[in-house]
């Protein structure tokens, strides 16, 4: 059982002349205790799937999280604390390992890896979107982690639960359907709002070994996350894990090619 309060209030003083609703900033303040963390309530999972959706566009949180604090993650370049990739000295690559997410160490999630520029930063993921709280049965869509670079854009990974797609118990991407079908249930994962099919512009199949992976080229012009989304899905385990490359037209003018280098690395 979850009790989630969401309440705001004008951080200017009311009886001042010059505060108006429509512009005093707001302070938002979300409280939550759980009896049974792998049964949220229908209240918190709906909360919690709308934050989540708002923390897929990648910006920062203005939430004042009390409880659960912020997950920890390192907000310096990578190539200071990664190793270079050995494919492409002018990337370093991560290995995600149990270290890194809770899902990970709960097993939802297979590690994964993908390269990335040097000079990029990770940054944190808010507790509520990480599924700390929910694993090893969460219902919903989580992040595992996040980098950046002001100048060429971001990426994140999404884990989706294998249930939420298919009754079928380590099902193959395939057995989900073609890479329309899963799009269409994971892009708004993507574009952190809504996903209109029109927006798609290519979809295509890559086998890896024994691992079959659906990749996207989208033009998202009304997205949370950027105008350009490239995204690469595969199923494992109990989880589809997404990998969600964005930009906006300037950092997608002067780093198309790196982009795309990092969609092509990702592998489960």
């Amino acid at each position: 059982m979850a009790t989630v309060t969401l309440s705001s209030s004008p951080m200017c003083s009311s009886s001042s002349s010059s505060c108006r609703s429509s512009s005093c900033p707001k302070k938002f303040q979300i409280k939550a205790s759980y009896s049974d963390p792998a049964s949220p309530s229908r209240n918190v999972m709906s909360l919690r799937r709308r934050e989540l959706l708002k923390g897929l566009a990648l910006s920062p949180l203005s939430l004042n999280l009390e409880a659960p604090p912020y997950s920890l993650a390192r907000e310096i370049e990578v190539g200071s604390v990664l190793p270079p990739s050995p494919s492409d000295p002018k990337f370093v690559i991560f290995k995600a390992s149990t270290k890194d997410t809770p899902a990970l160490r709960a097993g939802n999630v297979q590690p994964y890896q993908f390269i990335l520029p040097p000079t990029w930063k990770q940054t944190r993921v808010a507790n509520i979107l990480s599924g700390n709280y929910c694993q090893p049965k969460c219902a919903e869509p989580w992040v595992e982690v996040k980098f950046e670079d002001e100048k060429q854009g971001k990426v994140q990974v999404v884990a989706s639960p294998l249930i939420r797609l298919t009754n079928k118990p380590n099902a193959l991407i395939e057995d989900i359907g073609n890479p329309e079908k899963l799009i269409a249930s994971l892009g708004p994962f993507v574009t952190g709002n809504t996903y209109d099919p029109d927006e798609l512009l290519e979809s295509s199949v890559e086998k890896i070994g024994d691992q079959t992976y659906y990749k996207y080229v989208l033009e998202t012009p009304f997205a949370l996350t950027g105008s350009h989304n490239l995204a690469k899905a595969t199923a494992k385990g109990n989880s589809v894990v997404l990998f969600v490359v964005s930009a906006n037209d300037k950092q997608w003018q002067s780093s198309e090619k790196t982009l795309k280098a990092m969609l092509d690395s990702f592998r489960v």
